[in-house]
């Protein structure tokens, strides 16, 4: 792990422990074991690692949904196995999608979430792309605005199961089949 992943990981540990808000520098290079100064080698603030922890995000989403996705499979398997990897990472990852959240939304760093999320909306957007030509989706579907519709969305419901609430499998079973109904309606022919 380079210095940067380090200090990546140690501003996730320091933010849990302490919140970002009493976190300091000084934290979290201790938790890196490097010296106070590296930290700005790599960034200006202890906020502006926060679009770096998105960005890992982004990359554990990416990872599970191409796991996850089988390129030839009907819409609904695909969309399911789409929500499911998303719900899944959201699951895993529920403390540094608050961090993210927390932090990104009360900085300027907030613009340069679409910049983060464009790899997965592009993922996406091939996948609707494919299913486009292969006639599974309407025809006049924009698969790059609808990429963004759908991870919006999908994120958003695992979050109000993860974060918002207490856990109930119930509600997330639930959660899902109306998502999945509302997304195949919405992308069908």
């Amino acid at each position: 792990m380079d210095k940067k992943e380090k200090i990546i990981q140690a501003s996730i540990e320091a933010f849990k422990e302490k919140g970002i808000e009493k976190t300091k520098i000084a934290d979290i290079a201790q938790k890196a074991g490097i010296a106070h100064g590296t930290f700005y080698l790599y960034f200006p603030s202890k906020l502006s690692v926060m679009p770096a922890i998105a960005e890992q995000m982004v990359v554990q989403f990416m990872k599970k949904i191409e796991a996850a996705i089988a390129p030839e499979a009907p819409l609904q398997e695909q969309l399911s196995q789409l929500v499911d990897a998303i719900f899944q990472v959201t699951a895993e990852y529920r403390d540094v999608s608050v961090l993210i959240y927390a932090g990104l939304s009360t900085t300027e760093h907030i613009s340069q979430w679409e910049t983060i999320y464009t790899p997965l909306y592009d993922l996406v957007a091939s996948m609707l792309e494919a299913d486009k030509k292969r006639k599974l989706v309407r025809d006049t579907l924009n698969p790059a605005l609808a990429a963004k519709l759908l991870i919006g969305l999908i994120e958003s419901a695992a979050e109000q199961v993860y974060l918002y609430a207490g856990y109930d499998a119930d509600n997330e079973a639930k959660q899902k089949a109306e998502l999945l109904t509302l997304l195949e309606h919405a992308l069908r022919p």
